[in-house]
């Protein structure tokens, strides 16, 4: 008989038994997947990111047999400040201009989910004496300057730009523009003390929508410009992101 009731124990605990163990297991240690199947087939290949701020809306693109092709358009779940550049630290702008993204700007453990620095102040920004930093792109719908996305979205985004650089893209640009830089949205600015400054990054906006291709931006005078054909993109006077977070 005490063989049976043993036997019996042991089955009557044996959930328990899995049950504790499984409360026990770290869930960050546990890699969840963050993209749907749909998309799996993309990650690794290279990726750009353009923002547009008035639309509040994130458009990631991947490219796919030659051309960045629009994958996702995320609705940004919080910016702050207006259109209009970030001038100085503690305005609580968002900023807007041509960035980029590396490994060191990456921070998977961030206090806001994830994060990724988009390397403001730029070659630009420093040339103005505009002042600021930890601008990043981050999760948990917060924001005093940065441009912040919900967990789920955060962490698509997130993987695709990881994947890219461990696949071998140097730099992800990231390119952040007012609103779409049509002729008639500028007309509509045409007064804002902006506008001298929107008409330059309109050079950069337009050549991704003729080329499909992300424009090499480069810094001349204090003026961003399209970088002249075969410029190779470790020149100089190449905006860079010497910041990590």
């Amino acid at each position: 008989m005490s063989k049976y009731l043993i036997v019996l124990s042991a089955l009557l605990l044996s959930p328990l038994s899995f049950y504790a163990s499984a409360q026990s297991v770290d869930p960050f240690m546990v890699e969840q997947p963050t993209v749907s199947p749909d998309k799996q087939r993309l990650l690794g290949k290279p990726v750009y990111i353009r923002i547009i701020k008035e639309e509040k809306k994130l458009e990631l693109f991947v490219q796919n047999q030659g051309n960045y092709q629009l994958v996702q358009s995320y609705p940004i779940c919080n910016y702050s400040g207006g259109l209009g550049p970030k001038r100085y630290q503690g305005d609580f702008k968002s900023p807007e201009g041509f960035y980029q993204v590396t490994r060191q700007s990456l921070n998977p453990n961030s206090k806001f989910y994830r994060s990724f620095n988009i390397g403001y102040p730029n070659q630009f920004d420093q040339q103005h004496g505009f002042t600021g930093k930890h601008l990043m792109v981050h999760g948990d719908c917060v924001s005093s300057g940065c441009y912040a996305m919900t967990d789920k979205q955060i962490a698509e985004i997130y993987q695709f730009i990881d994947y890219a650089l461990i696949n071998g893209q140097p730099q992800v640009d990231i390119n952040i523009f007012p609103f779409r830089m049509t002729n008639e949205n500028l007309q509509r600015y045409s007064h804002s003390v902006h506008y001298d400054f929107w008409q330059q990054l309109k050079s950069g906006y337009d050549f991704f929508e003729k080329t499909h291709q992300p424009p090499n931006m480069i810094v001349v005078n204090g003026r961003y410009d399209l970088a002249p054909q075969g410029l190779l993109a470790n020149n100089q006077q190449k905006i860079n992101n010497p910041f990590s977070q």
